[in-house]
């Protein structure tokens, strides 16, 4: 059996270009930050933040979970030895915080494409071709290769999963891996951002047992830019007390059992189903 996943989103950078936090640049209307958790939460058993020790209680990083850094001056590696120390026995899906591009369905091709018999799971760069260390699965088995690569003074997690037994695969969406570091990318990310809404669209939505109740409606029409129904199901959260979590549910559309990733289209309908109680 495979370790179960535990996701890490890194936000212990210095963020010495940007000269500002990048963990708490909002690009869709929240902190980065909370826009990775959001994104991994729904995938993995468990949701870190990985910080630096004098980030425990800075208030935007407060709020979730944390894993300490142990070691000083190293990089991003410093957060990935640190999970894997406390948590030696899963797997870490290890995000940065500063992709505003991703989206879940990236992710969950990511995890799909999974060999846990490798030392991690890793997307090549569209850019150069090397590995994307900071959107990559580490498996248990590469806690003590990773140990003694920084013991020999080596810190780049590129350079190591270069080097290492990993599958590496192609990203389903190359842009979706960009990630910003300057004012001027700060910017243009924003615009393009801007320009990439989709347009709004009316769908009808369905809901039976406990969600019926927690929505107080059996049906609601709403209008709306969300693309899929993973982020029409978080748009209604936002109005509803729903208390089951979505990987609890199933979705259809149109009348099909379908992926929460898919294309919503305008006059879809739409029905997210609850688990079905019973013995």
């Amino acid at each position: 059996m495979s370790a179960p996943v535990y996701a890490l989103v890194l936000a212990g950078g210095k963020s010495s270009r940007m000269h500002a936090d990048k963990a708490a640049l909002a690009y869709h209307g929240r902190s980065q930050l909370a826009e990775a958790i959001r994104l991994v939460a729904p995938l993995t058993a468990r949701a870190f933040v990985s910080v630096r020790a004098d980030q425990v209680d800075d208030p935007l990083r407060a709020g979730f979970a944390q894993i300490i850094d142990r070691r000083e001056n190293v990089g991003p590696i410093a957060g990935i030895m640190a999970a894997q120390e406390e948590f030696p026995n899963v797997a870490w899906l290890v995000l940065a915080c500063d992709l505003p591009f991703l989206d879940a369905a990236t992710l969950e091709h990511l995890l799909r494409a999974r060999d846990p018999a490798r030392d991690a799971t890793a997307y090549l760069s569209s850019h150069d071709g090397l590995p994307e260390p900071l959107c990559a699965i580490y498996e248990p088995g590469s806690r003590e290769k990773l140990a003694a690569y920084l013991a020999a003074g080596r810190q780049c997690p590129r350079q190591f999963l270069g080097q290492g037994n990993v599958l590496l695969i192609a990203a389903p969406d190359a842009r979706a891996l960009d990630n910003i570091n300057t004012r001027a990318e700060y910017d243009a990310a924003v615009n393009a951002l801007k320009t990439s809404v989709g347009p709004v669209k009316q769908v009808r939505i369905q809901y039976y047992a406990l969600l019926r109740e927690e929505a107080g409606r059996s049906e609601e029409a709403v209008a709306t830019r969300a693309a899929t129904p993973r982020e029409l199901f978080e748009e209604l959260q936002a109005r509803h007390p729903f208390s089951l979590p979505l990987a609890m549910l199933r979705v259809a559309v149109n009348d099909e059992f379908g992926d929460w990733s898919q294309h919503l289209a305008d006059g879809d309908r739409v029905v997210f189903i609850p688990p079905v109680a019973g013995g």
